[in-house]
């Protein structure tokens, strides 16, 4: 791997202790901005003010965690970092279970784990979970934080996803019970030719982020002297019965599809 590795550990799987590299498997390109002042456009600091306005120094921030309204218990930074994980280059393997056993809504961020020293004890453990067919439970600390995940491979390396704990989930069941009535056969045999008319690959570079690219477009015109017009944004009519909904959405992807075999 030629990217640049953010932390390295050891992956202990059972008695076997197999050296790795964690590498970021996705980058932020969020569009970002700074705040000037209209004027000068010279950068805005923020400070940080009572809500009396009166502005407080930063040496006599404390941190309080409120356990009702206007109550706070005071913790001193060495308090808390009594209470952080103990640091570990540890990544400990407690189980393998079924791709069944994990929920999408658990996933939360992947890494790439790379071979460090040790090439043939990782690949081979890359061959198992392959054949398998399982997924690691796996447990680490990393600056701080305590972390659980899920092991699995990717196109012949390791690939390690961040899960969310089972406090931070929340399942389906608690959303309120469907209503409405009951459908009809028609709206539901053009719900499912909807579905299929949308039939295909899932192919990532078609996708792009585009206001992403079309405020950096915006950004390097303007930065040219440029005044390129801004698109108008147009209200789509809505409404009408499910049946009346479908039929439309049936003949805008019937319509789109004739565009593009022309």
């Amino acid at each position: 791997m030629s990217a640049r590795a953010v932390w390295k550990g050891a992956l202990k799987v059972g008695p076997s202790a197999i050296p790795v590299k964690l590498y970021a498997a996705v980058e932020d390109r969020k569009v970002r901005f700074h705040v000037l002042q209209d004027r000068t456009h010279s950068r805005v600091k923020q400070h940080m003010v009572r809500d009396t306005g009166e502005e407080v120094a930063r040496k006599s921030f404390r941190k309080g965690f409120e356990v009702e309204p206007g109550a706070f218990v005071i913790l001193k930074d060495d308090e808390l970092n009594r209470l952080k994980p103990e640091e570990s280059r540890d990544i400990q393997a407690t189980r393998f279970v079924p791709h069944s056993a994990l929920r999408n809504e658990w996933y939360e961020r992947p890494y790439y784990l790379g071979p460090d020293e040790d090439v043939s004890k990782y690949f081979a453990l890359v061959d198992a979970i392959q054949k398998t067919n399982k997924v690691g439970i796996v447990r680490w600390s990393m600056r701080g934080k305590a972390y659980i995940g899920a092991l699995t491979t990717d196109d012949h390396y390791l690939l390690l996803i961040k899960l969310r704990y089972a406090d931070e989930v929340e399942p389906a069941r608690t959303l309120s019970a469907p209503e409405g009535t009951r459908l009809e056969p028609k709206e539901l045999g053009m719900a499912k030719e909807l579905v299929t008319a949308l039939d295909g690959k899932f192919e990532p570079d078609v996708f792009h982020d585009n206001y992403r690219e079309r405020v950096l477009t915006f950004v390097e015109a303007k930065s040219k002297g440029k005044h390129p017009r801004l698109p108008i944004v147009k209200n789509r009519a809505t409404g009408g019965s499910l049946d009346v909904q479908l039929s439309r959405s049936l003949a805008a992807i019937k319509h789109n599809g004739e565009k593009k075999l022309a």
